[in-house]
């Protein structure tokens, strides 16, 4: 198995965690469970526990770059992606930005309309912006 689908598990993990906000672990465990190594295993567990520990603080986030959308307006796909790769981008300093970016891009590319990709990277680059100039 490799990384994508590892974080492909990890943002449908969180597309049902947004419509719950409660932990399923039976879900993860099927995840877990499925033909993936080690690392993999670890990834999932970082990013969806930690996407649970953070979510308010990523939602923030969102929120600060998404002015002309209310949250309730964003599709659930493209905030999926979005609350993944904000996690990835700031708490996870071993996967470069760009990746973060460009995965979350073919995620909402796979499971949402034709223009989500330019809204989430719309609002990524300028997480991205603001990340960068920290430094």
């Amino acid at each position: 198995m490799s990384r994508k689908i590892a974080r492909e598990y990890a943002y449908k993990l969180i597309f049902e965690y947004i419509f719950s906000e409660t932990p399923n672990l039976r879900t993860f465990k099927i995840f877990t469970n499925a033909d993936i190594d080690e690392s993999d295993v670890n990834y999932l567990e970082r990013v969806y526990y930690g996407v649970i520990n953070n979510y308010d603080e990523i939602i923030n986030e969102i929120s600060k770059y998404s002015q002309s959308f209310a949250l309730d307006r964003i599709y659930k796909t493209d905030l999926s992606a979005l609350i993944l790769a904000i996690y990835e981008m700031k708490y996870m300093e071993d996967i470069p930005l760009s990746v973060s970016i460009s995965e979350a891009v073919v995620l909402v590319k796979k499971y949402s309309t034709e223009k989500s990709n330019t809204f989430v990277n719309g609002i990524l680059s300028s997480v991205y912006k603001e990340l960068t100039e920290k430094k």
